[in-house]
């Protein structure tokens, strides 16, 4: 795993490599990566367990026992259970978010994938991402994990992001050129 830069340079980064590699010792990290993703779900869903991450209110020992209240119901896997408890005694719950992002392209990096961030204006049906993997892995070579966002200010199109490179085709962008270049 790098350490000098990139994930590894990161607060968040370093909890991500510390879960990847005790997951990759276990052979278990399709399952941590599933409970991330089950974790990255309820946290879009839950002000509740938003709450919880970052608030500041909270005792170590108030957020660990929360969190593994949440824990069970959310069906996470052990590993990611004890790991988030590690977060809440060290108060680093908030850090959650990243971690996630920082661990599924850990994992895709493994697999010998590469990982797209993509923000439409509406959500992707499963034919859009298929055919927007499809593209990517044309261009790049290799098989694309995309991580979609929805961001409805960018009005139309879609915003790439793979590693520094940028592929901005949104209708927003493209209205702030004309309106650049209409001014002379």
């Amino acid at each position: 795993m790098e350490n000098s830069g990139g994930i590894g340079a990161s607060l968040s980064g370093r909890y991500a490599t510390a879960l990847f590699q005790l997951a990759r010792d276990e052979k278990k990290i399709d399952a941590v990566e599933a409970s991330l993703n089950t974790l990255r779900g309820a946290l879009d869903e839950s002000a509740d367990l938003r709450a919880l991450t970052i608030s500041p209110v909270l005792s170590r020992a108030e957020a660990e026992k929360g969190i593994a209240a949440v824990a069970g119901p959310l069906g996470l896997d052990d590993i990611t259970a004890r790991f988030l408890g590690v977060l809440a005694q060290n108060r680093r719950l908030g850090q959650l978010g990243t971690v996630i992002r920082d661990f599924r392209t850990l994992a895709a990096r493994h697999r010998g994938e590469t990982t797209a961030e993509v923000t439409s204006a509406h959500p992707l049906d499963d034919d859009q991402v298929a055919e927007l993997k499809r593209q990517l892995k044309g261009r790049l070579g290799r098989d694309v994990t995309v991580e979609l966002d929805v961001d409805p200010s960018i009005l139309g199109g879609l915003v790439v992001r793979i590693g520094s490179q940028m592929i901005d085709s949104s209708i927003r962008t493209r209205l702030n050129s004309l309106a650049h270049a209409m001014k002379g």
